[in-house]
């Protein structure tokens, strides 16, 4: 039975990829390393750390820094980030979500948010849509980050709802395969994500009868 749906946040609920991106380019930049919107595919549903092991690595400077120094530059990117995000208001919202939510809560389910971003308490709270999140997974207590299922599980568990009961809700290919892998039903935004058991072009498609029909069929 369907109980929950769990959302991923960026490219989900709203676009902060484009953000993100100008805080590790900034980043990358002071390292003398140059990454294009094309690589920035690569950084979408992966952890601060992750993304800049990923940066570090395409510029060929893996075994350049030390852990203490790789933390100061994530904070820093975190730090750009942050005051990007603090502009972000309820018009942010991507197309077709607010009203979704509305009709999931209205409909007597549960809803969760699964996203690696740490950020992501505070950026509901701008968009205006907090109140519609009955659990928000914390990243800060994950051990292994998407594509491993951790963070889908513990939204899961924080809604006390089993992962067969419910849809996951991605954009990237390593939240679909950590949705598969969580044992939940998996709903991809894109034409790339080819894995997912139901596929949207856009949000602006995400309306829960569309969501419930697909469930249904699975």
């Amino acid at each position: 039975m369907l109980k929950a749906f769990i959302f991923d946040l960026d490219g989900v609920i709203t676009d902060t990829a484009d953000l993100h991106f100008k805080a590790w380019k900034k980043c990358a930049e002071k390292l003398g390393i140059d990454i294009d919107l094309s690589f920035n595919e690569q950084l979408k549903g992966v952890d601060r750390m992750g993304s800049l092991e990923r940066i570090l690595e395409y510029g060929g400077k893996a075994n350049h820094f030390s852990i203490e120094e790789k933390v100061r530059l994530a904070e820093e990117k975190n730090d750009d980030y942050k005051e990007l995000i603090s502009k972000i208001t309820s018009v942010d919202i991507l197309p077709g979500i607010y009203p979704l939510l509305v009709r999931i809560i209205g409909g007597g389910f549960k809803i969760g948010l699964a996203s690696a971003s740490k950020n992501a308490p505070s950026i509901l709270k701008s968009l205006g849509i907090d109140e519609f999140f009955n659990a928000t997974a914390d990243p800060n207590t994950i051990d292994k980050g998407k594509p491993a299922p951790d963070i889908f599980l513990q939204a899961a568990s924080i809604l006390h709802v089993q992962p067969s009961d419910c849809i996951g809700i991605e954009d990237a290919n390593v939240g679909i395969e950590a949705i598969k892998k969580a044992g939940m039903f998996a709903v991809g935004i894109g034409d790339h994500l080819k894995e997912a058991d139901y596929l949207v072009k856009s949000t602006k498609e995400l309306t829960l009868d569309k969501l419930l029909k697909a469930w249904n069929k699975r």
